[in-house]
Order: C-alpha cells, then sequence, then structure tokens
C-alpha cells in the first residue's frame, strides 16, 4: 500500500465547536489537505511543538520524548493507518536495539510527537482519497471589487443551523460553497460540505 508524506500546515479555530480547532494536514507533494478537529488541549500542545517553545518544567508530549530517549527508543514515522466514520487511527513507528514496533496512538498526540522528534508523518492514498480536500490556489488580489461583490451575490448559503443545513442546496452549490471553504481556508467547514457530496453522490 502507497503511502503518502504529510506535513503540518496549522491550527484554525473551529467554526461550529466552542473551543476546538482543526488541524490540517497537507500532503508534501500534491495539493491535498486533511482537516481533523482536535480539541483545545491538543491543540495547544502542537502550537507549542510548531512554535519550538521550551516550557519551564516538560509539558507530557515532552516528558514521553525525554523518557523515550532515556531508554534508547527512536520514533521512526507516525502512520495515520485507518479511518473509520471520521475518526483517524495513528500509529508511533519505534525502534529499540534493531527493532521496529508499532505503539496505537490518538492522531493529535502522535502529531504533537512527530513535530518535537523531527520524524516523518504518512498516510495512505486511500485515506487522502476519501479525507482530502484539494486545494487549488486563486490570485484573489486579481478579481476587481465589481466581480468580488458579483461573486458574493451568487453564493448560494446555507441555512444557519441544524444538521441538514445544506439539504435546500443541490450538489452544484455545494461544490460551489466547497471551493469558497477551501480558499477562505475553513477547513472543517469544507469537510462537512465535502462529506454531505460524498453521501449524495454515493446515493446516485
Amino acid at each position: 500500500m502507497s503511502k503518502v508524506r504529510l506535513k503540518v500546515l496549522g491550527l484554525s479555530c473551529s467554526q461550529t465547536q466552542s473551543g476546538a480547532y482543526a488541524l490540517i494536514l497537507a500532503e508534501e507533494n500534491g495539493n491535498r489537505r486533511i482537516p481533523i478537529v482536535i480539541g483545545g488541549f491538543e491543540a495547544q500542545a502542537i502550537a507549542i511543538g510548531l512554535e519550538r517553545l521550551h516550557p519551564p518544567r516538560p509539558l507530557t508530549h515532552d516528558l514521553f520524548i525525554n523518557f523515550a530517549k532515556t531508554f534508547g527508543i527512536t520514533i521512526t514515522e507516525v502512520n495515520i493507518y485507518h479511518l473509520e466514520e471520521g475518526i483517524f487511527y495513528s500509529e508511533l513507528v519505534c525502534m529499540t536495539n534493531g527493532s521496529y514496533m508499532k505503539i496505537d496512538a490518538r492522531t493529535s498526540d502522535a502529531v504533537a510527537l512527530a513535530i518535537r522528534c523531527n520524524c516523518p508523518i504518512y498516510t495512505t492514498e486511500q485515506i487522502i482519497d476519501k479525507a482530502g480536500i484539494v486545494f487549488n490556489a486563486v490570485d484573489e488580489t486579481a478579481k476587481q471589487p465589481e466581480a468580488q461583490k458579483a461573486e458574493a451575490e451568487a453564493e448560494p448559503q446555507p441555512s444557519a443551523t441544524g444538521t441538514d443545513k445544506y439539504e435546500k442546496l443541490s450538489v452544484k452549490e455545494l461544490k460551489k460553497l466547497l471551493s469558497k471553504s477551501i480558499s477562505n481556508e475553513d477547513y472543517e467547514e469544507a469537510s462537512h460540505i465535502r462529506d454531505e457530496i460524498q453521501r449524495r453522490e454515493g446515493k446516485e
């Protein structure tokens, strides 16, 4: 099974869940991105690692890395190997005494550790095909104000509340809304729209 290397693109605040964040992973040699909703504490641990901050006392993930180093354990890579009902499953691939072993881990913890030990993060083509959102860079500065206004007026708007907030929109309108969410880097919303499009197309 071919592996796709990912990089941590960043974190964004959740637009629908208070205190939640979206962890954005992007394929290293492509334009697909995977948004993963995580909690505030998990986001903080990842952010501290990304910023290379050094708290006066070791936090949980720093303690794990120190513990592993002390006993000669090296984390060689992180694999996001399974996706089921919106939940990503990950594992740490570790080496000790010349032998490899795999340790089950939450994806947020696995990413936080990967950042700290500078090891690669991988997923499968199957997962990124299923959960990935294609990002197409657009030069928004080239648009004239009139064009921007016309585009905004033509943009379909979902109803404000409810789990079926997209039910009145056609697939064509949903795809247009998906493009706008990606352009605005609202990956959490984009993932919901993507799931709705896949649900409808699966019934056809």
